[in-house]
């Protein structure tokens, strides 16, 4: 069975997910755990433990249980009190944290629990913050809400400390078939993996090709007015020596009507293709129309762009 190591966060990641685990492929995701927004971050300001939203989103796009289990994992407390917001999922976690000594172990009971297909490991046991800099080095921009705030401002992301990745994340990396980049937020999502040097290297390492799923459309403050090329050159400047070798891109059309309320409610445009510039990069790519919409969202057919990555697999 081919092997898929998938780095991301968010929405976009648990969309890809959800497609993968109805095809024979070995998956095992990488999530990063420096979110500081919303329930996860008062979690892990209180209990002093890593981000877990992005951890348990994951794990509900992967489960194979009953749908009142999931749907109870979803649930957001909506009454004011210490309990307001916080989803049962999160709420679950940061306990089996406590009981199994580690936000690893505690996600391979919350699999165990879930019947989950494939494995989930977080990029790091640490408590990280995301720390953005400008390039004078004068500003610093601290945590993962800020820099999303200024990314404008920034020229350098890192970490607040030295993060050492687990020795199994390495070993996945190492051992993959096709390493993915899932869509989601370029910057707190996808770009925290490639500021731990031990992935950077571990992939450089790696004989896998990198394949990554672009973004639909713009995330504003973050990637205004960027092209598929602009997402590859940023994801290209933190990988090393290595490339991006294929990018799966969106080509159908969004309703209009859709795409108006996108741009004005949310300043959200799509990402247009620019080929010849993505290719001038070394990336191939594969287009189709990935568009799916979820109760007036945009999102990717999550059938859809599962089976164009197992097709590459099968024929690479």
């Amino acid at each position: 069975m081919q092997k898929i190591v998938v780095f991301g966060g968010g929405t976009g990641l648990s969309c890809l997910l959800s497609g993968l685990k109805l095809f024979p492929v070995d998956v095992t995701t990488v999530i990063a755990v420096s979110d500081n927004g919303s329930s996860t971050g008062v979690l892990k300001k209180e209990l002093d433990i890593p981000a877990v939203g992005d951890v348990g989103k994951v794990l509900i796009s992967m489960a194979n249980v009953d749908e009142d289990f999931t749907s109870l994992l979803r649930y957001r407390f909506s009454k004011d009190g210490s309990l307001h917001n916080h989803p049962v999922r999160n709420i679950m976690l940061a306990a089996l944290i406590d009981l199994k000594g580690s936000l690893t172990e505690a996600t391979r009971t919350m699999c165990r629990l879930l019947n989950v297909k494939g494995t989930v490991l977080p990029l790091t046991e640490e408590k990280v913050e995301l720390v953005g800099e400008n390039a004078a080095h004068e500003q610093q921009f601290y945590g993962q809400v800020e820099v999303s705030r200024n990314i404008r401002s920034i020229a350098r992301l890192s970490y607040d400390r030295d993060v050492h990745v687990g020795k199994e994340v390495v070993a996945r990396i190492l051992d993959s078939d096709l390493i993915i980049f899932s869509p989601g937020s370029l910057y707190t999502s996808i770009l925290p993996h490639l500021i731990a040097p031990e992935v950077v290297e571990a992939i450089g390492k790696s004989r896998a090709p990198i394949l990554y799923v672009c973004n639909l459309v713009t995330q504003p403050g973050e990637t205004d007015h960027y092209r598929v090329s602009d997402h590859l050159r940023v994801l290209n400047q933190y990988l090393g020596a290595r490339r991006v070798d294929i990018v799966l891109v969106n080509r159908g059309e969004i309703d209009p009507e859709v795409a108006d309320v996108y741009l004005t409610k949310e300043n959200k445009t799509p990402v247009l293709l620019d080929r010849e510039a993505v290719e001038a990069q070394g990336a191939r790519v594969v287009e189709d129309d990935l568009i799916a919409l979820e109760d007036g969202s945009i999102r990717h057919d999550a059938m859809k762009t599962a089976f164009l990555i197992f097709s590459y697999l099968m024929g690479k």
